[in-house]
Parts: C-alpha cells; sequence; structure tokens
C-alpha cells in the first residue's frame, strides 16, 4: 500500500464513522465538566477507545486518559491530544445552571477529532505500516480556572500544578513522547479553514489578599482600614504600569474582584482579586509580573492595609515548530481550498505552550464555529468542518512523519533544539510559585 492509499483509506473510514464521532462531541458538549471534575468525559472517550481495541488507561491525572495501539513498531512516537474541560461563561445559553460551565472554547471538537484520528487509523489497520507509535491522550484541566478546588486538590496531593499538562508533564506522561499534536476550534468564518504557525502569550497567574480592618461604616470610618480603597487603588497604580509594558512582549494584565467587602455597613477588612500577566516571552511576563507586584503592594500600603500575593505559574508562551506546521499545511491544502493563514499572535495562553517548550508541537487552530472563544456567542456552525475536517489533516499529518520508517518524523526531532529541558522547565515553575505577604505597617 502507498501513503496516499493509506490516507485515502483513513480518510474514508473517519467519513463512514462520522455519525458517532458528532454523537461524542454532542455528548460533551451536553455534559460540560471543569478541570479535574471531567468524570464522564473521561468515562466516555475510555469507553469508545476501548472498544476500538486500544490500550487504555484511565484518570492518568486525576481524570484523563491514554490510549495506545496494540500494534506498534520500534520509532518515534507521536501524541495526538484533546483536551476534556469546559470554561465557565454562565451567560452562555448551554450553560450548566448549576456551574456555568460550556464548552464555549471547543474542547468536546478537539476531542472528537482526535477520536477520528484513532477510529480512522484503526479502521484503515494502518498501525503495521507506520514507522513508530502513536499515544491518544485526553487531557484534563487546560482552563486555569477553579482556584480554590485546585489549591484543595494540591493540599491533598492530588496533584502538584494546577494545569493538565504540567500535571502530565511532571508525572511523567509525556516523557516517551516525540511529537506531540493537537487542534483547537476558531471562527474562520464558513468552510474549512485555518491557520497555521500562531504564537501565544504565556501568563502568571496572581491571587491577592488584602485585609484592612472592619470598623462602622457610617459612624467610625475613621477607625477602620480600607481594604476595597487598596485594591482600587491598585488598579490604578496597575494602569500606570501600562505604558512602561514594551509591545514586543505582548503584555496584558487583566484583574478582577472576587470579594469587594462583606456587607454595605461595614468598612471592607477582607477584600479579594485575580489577576493574570501575560507575556510573548518568558523574559516580558516575568517584568510584567515584578511590576504588577510592586502595584499591589502600593496600594495596600497606601492605605495601611496588609496584602498577601500568591503568585502561581500559569502557562509558557505558545511556540511553533515551522516543519510541523509545513507538513501540516500540505495535509490540510485539499480540504480548504487554500483558505489557509500562517504565522497568527494571539495574547491568549495554552498549556500546550508549556509541552511546546520541551518537544515539537503542532497546534493549528481550525474552523466550523461561530463567535468568539469563551463568550456566550460561540457554537458549532457545521460539524463536519469542526471535526471531520482537522481529524483529516492531522491524520495524514500524522501518516507522513511515520510513513517511510519515520524519515520525516525523525528529521523533525533530530533538528529541534528544545528551549528547556524538563528539569529546567519544573525548576521555572517551583521558582514561579511564591507567596508574598506584605504588612500595611510596613513603613
Amino acid at each position: 500500500m502507498t501513503r496516499d492509499q493509506m490516507k485515502k483509506a483513513v480518510f474514508e473510514a473517519i467519513d463512514a464513522e462520522k455519525e458517532t464521532l458528532f454523537a461524542l462531541g454532542e455528548a460533551l458538549y451536553t455534559h460540560p465538566e471543569l478541570g479535574y471534575r471531567e468524570h464522564f468525559g473521561t468515562q466516555t472517550v475510555a469507553q469508545l477507545l476501548t472498544e476500538l481495541g486500544f490500550q487504555v488507561e484511565q484518570n492518568i491525572a486525576v481524570t484523563g486518559v491514554i490510549a495506545r495501539s496494540l500494534t506498534s513498531r520500534p520509532g518515534p512516537t507521536v501524541s495526538v491530544l484533546g483536551e476534556l474541560d469546559a470554561i465557565v461563561c454562565p451567560d452562555h445559553p448551554d450553560a450548566d445552571p448549576q456551574t456555568g460551565a460550556v464548552h464555549a472554547c471547543g474542547h468536546h471538537l478537539q476531542i472528537a477529532a482526535m477520536v477520528g484520528i484513532a477510529l480512522g487509523l484503526q479502521r484503515a489497520n494502518a498501525f503495521p505500516f507506520l514507522g513508530g507509535s502513536v499515544n491518544f491522550m485526553a487531557v484534563p484541566a487546560e482552563e486555569f480556572v477553579e482556584m480554590d478546588f485546585r489549591a484543595r486538590l494540591k493540599k491533598e496531593g492530588k496533584i502538584t500544578w494546577y494545569g493538565g499538562k504540567q500535571e502530565m508533564i511532571q508525572k511523567g506522561l509525556f516523557d516517551t513522547t516525540d511529537i506531540a499534536m493537537m487542534i483547537h476550534a476558531l471562527d474562520l468564518g464558513p468552510g474549512p479553514a485555518a491557520v497555521i504557525g500562531a504564537t501565544g502569550n504565556g501568563f502568571i497567574g496572581k491571587e491577592i489578599r488584602f485585609i484592612g480592618k472592619e470598623a462602622h461604616a457610617g459612624a467610625a470610618p475613621h477607625e477602620g482600614v480600607n481594604a476595597l480603597n487598596a485594591a482600587m487603588l491598585t488598579m490604578n497604580n496597575i494602569h500606570a504600569q501600562r505604558e512602561t509594558f514594551q509591545d514586543e512582549d505582548h503584555i496584558r494584565v487583566h484583574p478582577i474582584l472576587t470579594k469587594g467587602g462583606d456587607i454595605v455597613n461595614v468598612v471592607p477588612a477582607d477584600v479579594r482579586m485575580e489577576s493574570h500577566v501575560r507575556g510573548r516571552t518568558l523574559h516580558g511576563m516575568q517584568d510584567a509580573s515584578k511590576k504588577v507586584d510592586r502595584a499591589i503592594a502600593a496600594g495596600a500600603m497606601a492605605v495601611g492595609a496588609s496584602v498577601t500575593i500568591e503568585n502561581l505559574p500559569g502557562y509558557l508562551p505558545l511556540l511553533t515548530t515551522p516543519e510541523l506546521d509545513t507538513l501540516f499545511k500540505e495535509n490540510a491544502r485539499p480540504f480548504c481550498e487554500n483558505r489557509l493563514i500562517e504565522g497568527a499572535e494571539f495574547a491568549g495562553s495554552f498549556d500546550m505552550g508549556d509541552l511546546a517548550h520541551l518537544i515539537p508541537c503542532l497546534h493549528p487552530f481550525t474552523g466550523g464555529v461561530s463567535g468568539n472563544i469563551h463568550t456566550r456567542n460561540f457554537t458549532v456552525a457545521d460539524k463536519e468542518t469542526a471535526i471531520l475536517f482537522p481529524a483529516k489533516a492531522l491524520a495524514g499529518t500524522l501518516i507522513d512523519l511515520l510513513w517511510d520508517d519515520a524519515k520525516k518524523g525523525k528529521t523533525i526531532i533530530e533538528g529541534f533544539s528544545p528551549r528547556l529541558t524538563k528539569t529546567q522547565y519544573l525548576a521555572f515553575l517551583e521558582r514561579t510559585w511564591e507567596t508574598r505577604k506584605i504588612h500595611g505597617d510596613a513603613l
């Protein structure tokens, strides 16, 4: 069998099982689960991949799935990823009324496309022809939400890091992966289209707690220390820093108040904020983070409040591997009618960036959806474009990588220079995670 014949057989197998893939996507969409809570998603994906004849391991990082083919040959290992979790968007019409969770980022489409690749390769009996092995990973907890819940999991020893791929790297689940690939949904208009070679910001997370002194807000405000005023000053202080952020670092800082006080008749003594400090480079993220910490401390000291800043290791900037991008472009073009966009820059963050600092990664954006991600307007517009097109384009790319004794895959692996080793990466996370306390009477 030739490579083109193999691709054709895989594509036909994917098309033949499209209703199975659509049903999977719909099942996940109607059962949205937040990170490290994806129990329905884990069980559903595991059952389907088991029925397809894969060796399946469940709950790999609290939740999540790894499936491996029972047939493989010596050579590189390619891991195809999909993310299980939903985002919080309570204003979305399909949001869970209890949790606010909804798949307004299209992760359910990633999972359906990933399973489509597994199904296509298995039905076409492709694995004996590939010069290596393939993993299929349903990854938990990509969205950086529910910090209190994740803090509890960490305290209980169930996780080390808040992000799913971070946790899987820590656990060694990517130690044998040589190349990783996945897709991400994006509104690109009607019909198949793709954004290739896109980069993204990394970020450092912050949890901030101002402690003042309660007092009667009407009768004796002079006896209190207003922690809400400290937070308001902090907001203004951060704004005053924005002109110092260099354009090429693509800095984004967007704090929110999560608690503004207790009751209106008491001077706020316990006020809480969360923020992300995003940047295009590690240095840019760290520099901006220090400036934001300085702004927070100044806001607290201005009114005599105390503040605790907990810096959390978010995600690293998304990097590209040009050789993988080129290979994907060649496989996407037959379906896209040349609707291919190259070299976009996103200010948002993806935990695929962490993995991309360690091994060659492919992370194109594909269409079939309408509306901006993480908003009430996000919806699936075309299931075939959203699921079948990326499944075929990634499957063709994977076949190219592992065909002819994985000649192309080996060339890409040998030419790749990691930005960080696993040891350096974990050390960076450790350094970033710190708690800083500034007392109101520091001066």
